[in-house]
């Protein structure tokens, strides 16, 4: 302590408890991580222990889990052949939390040449042992050591005597004794388990012990890697589909190779054969140094690039405290946005030079690429002509229509499209709009190829393109609509007669967007309760009476077809009640036929109508 300005200056205390709480719950994501942690300073001793004795830094691990140990049944053990530690290191090392300066000069290494942090490295083993003992013997001769730690926050070291260190090779080990509720966590499976999914790819020989005393191998190729390839580029590919099949469960569409020399990053994208569900994460597998960091890649692929699975090890990029994330810096933007260069770039050569699979990736993927191609214009341009769209004369790719026509027509939802696809000419068709990203895409056409235009159309614009009808039949259509509209009003709808194809269609109801809202508000606002009705009804009120020009009406318009024979017949119809009957229910065909939901109104309308019918049929009277 020191006195400064009248203040006194102490330290913090701090409380091992609480480290370990802090660890267990808030930094790391459970318990299973020590293993990880011990792996990760293993291979930093080790690779210690090659630059200064000029070892090829491959070294061994070698891991006993509990009940492996004769002399020790209840331990588990964990052994590196690294450079060891001396007394004061260890006192610098195990004993020190977020100090790593001091760390890197004890064991002469570079960020760039490890992963973990010996301090909380070490202290992650407390979540599954109140004790750690740790017992080591220095490359460069110091008498060996033993360090013990407790979790209420006191640690020992000591210099061991010749004979407790007999036949001690150089190298550290580390003795846990497991609390009874975290004693599966050091059980021979769970740990062949944690040690094959953290460090199968280390450059360091990792082995778990069996009961009998032999050992399985916990290394394999890191076949998304090119240096772990065969030298056979065929062999090759069929180890990193073979690897990819594995991954995803299923063969992959393609592979497409990463790499971002800058940051030291390579590995694998998986296109999947498959296209995931919405708001799925961006997933794979992300290595530090070979050592497993995360499974979630969000932090490192584009938001538009759920389309792949990728595999990918990374020399340059910094962990976070838990070494389970990667840290936002500008080498990590820096890094995302190369990858993202790289699934363009494959994405625009497929396009131009593999139009066979790159149909099939489309027929697969077509939302993830709308969603690139509204903000990639040369990504837009190279993929828009493949993308198909659904129009008014069925499916087809925008290069299909563009080669009917230049003129580009859509509609912005997909409800006006259902209300007039049925009549529009099917030599120049209309888009639908109203799925996403696709009328961005539309409006983009003219700045991507030239030559087109690009006008979106209204459902009632339509009307005005349908044929009105003969002049010698002008008497009859009136009276028509006249009689018709009398029996819509109640239903909120207006009445006209146009001639139009095909013949077998009776009538379409068209609305606006304006007059859907409005439909909308009186269906909510006559099945809510008391209170909300007359909020509702005051808001209807309130945009009827807006000062300034009126607004139209925006009266929805059921268009009844001159060219179909059952039209001309009903013109004809004398019965009241007949007609009345026959116009509610083709308007409550036209609404099914357009997909329009049914009011509470629409459904009296319809089951009246049908009974009526019912017992006209039967020769019910009265």
């Amino acid at each position: 302590m020191e006195n400064t300005g009248g203040s006194l200056v102490r330290p913090f205390q701090v409380d091992l408890g609480g480290v370990v709480d802090l660890l267990s719950r808030h930094i790391y994501s459970g318990a299973h991580v020590y293993l990880r942690e011990l792996l990760q300073n293993g291979r930093d001793a080790i690779a210690a222990r090659a630059k200064v004795a000029g070892q090829d830094g491959r070294g061994n691990i070698e891991i006993f889990p509990v009940g492996t140990v004769p002399e020790a049944p209840d331990e588990f053990v964990f052994r590196d052949a690294g450079q060891g530690l001396s007394a004061a290191e260890a006192g610098e090392l195990l004993a020190t939390v977020g100090k790593s300066s001091k760390r890197d000069d004890v064991l002469n290494l570079r960020d760039e040449d490890f992963l973990g942090q010996f301090g909380i490295g070490l202290l992650s083993c407390f979540m599954v042992s109140d004790r750690i003992v740790v017992r080591s013997r220095s490359v460069h001769g110091h008498p060996p050591v033993e360090w013990t730690g407790s979790a209420d926050g006191t640690f020992a070291v000591r210099e061991l005597s010749e004979a407790e260190s007999a036949g001690m090779a150089i190298g550290t080990e580390v003795r846990l004794s497991p609390r009874p509720d975290d004693a599966a966590l050091l059980s021979a499976e769970k740990v062949l388990s944690l040690a094959r999914r953290f460090g199968r790819y280390l450059p360091v020989e990792v082995r778990v012990r069996r009961a009998d005393g032999t050992w399985d191998a916990v290394n394999e190729p890191a076949v998304f890697l090119p240096q772990d390839r065969p030298a056979d580029e065929r062999s090759a590919a069929g180890v990193l589909e073979e690897f990819g099949a594995e991954l995803l469960g299923n063969r992959p569409l393609e592979t497409i190779e990463l790499s971002v020399p800058a940051t030291g990053t390579q590995g694998v994208a998986y296109v999947l054969p498959f296209a995931p569900p919405p708001g799925s994460r961006r997933s794979g597998e992300l290595y530090l140094g070979r050592m497993l960091l995360g499974e979630d890649l969000s932090e490192l692929l584009p938001e538009w690039a759920y389309f792949v699975r990728c595999v990918l090890n990374t020399e340059g990029l910094r962990p976070t405290a838990s070494r389970e994330q990667l840290v936002a810096d500008e080498a990590l933007e820096y890094t995302r946005e190369e990858i993202g260069k790289a699934l363009r770039r494959w994405i625009v050569q497929q396009a131009t030079t593999r139009p066979a699979r790159f149909e099939r990736f489309v027929a697969v993927h077509h939302l993830g690429l709308k969603s690139m191609a509204v903000h990639d214009d040369d990504l837009a341009a190279a993929v828009l002509p493949w993308l198909t769209v659904e129009t008014s004369a069925g499916r087809m790719t925008v290069r299909d229509y563009l080669d009917q026509s230049r003129h580009v027509r859509y509609v912005e939802t997909v409800d006006e499209f259902r209300q007039i696809a049925a009549v529009v000419p099917p030599d120049h068709p209309v888009i639908n709009g109203g799925y996403t990203y696709e009328s961005d895409l539309l409006r983009r056409l003219p700045l991507l190829i030239d030559g087109v235009t690009v006008e979106q159309v209204q459902a009632s614009s339509i009307l005005d393109e349908l044929a009105p009808p003969p002049m010698d039949d002008r008497s009859s259509t009136s009276a028509l609509e006249r009689r018709a509209a009398a029996v819509l009003a109640e239903l909120g709808s207006d009445a006209l007669v146009r001639s139009f194809r095909p013949d077998d269609v009776t009538a379409l109801y068209v609305a606006d967007a304006a007059a859907i809202r409005r439909i909308e508000r009186t269906e909510v606002r006559d099945s809510a309760p008391a209170v909300w009705a007359e909020v509702l009804g005051g808001i209807e009120s309130s945009l009827a009476g807006r000062t300034g020009p009126k607004p139209r009406r925006t009266t929805a318009q059921l268009c009844l077809n001159w060219q179909n024979s059952m039209i001309r017949q009903l013109s004809g119809l004398d019965d009241q009640l007949v007609f009345d009957r026959s116009v509610r229910l083709i308007y409550i065909q036209a609404l099914l036929a357009g997909h329009r939901p049914l009011s509470r109104a629409d459904r009296t309308v319809m089951t009246t109508a049908m009974s009526d019918l019912i017992q006209l049929s039967v020769g019910i009277t009265g």
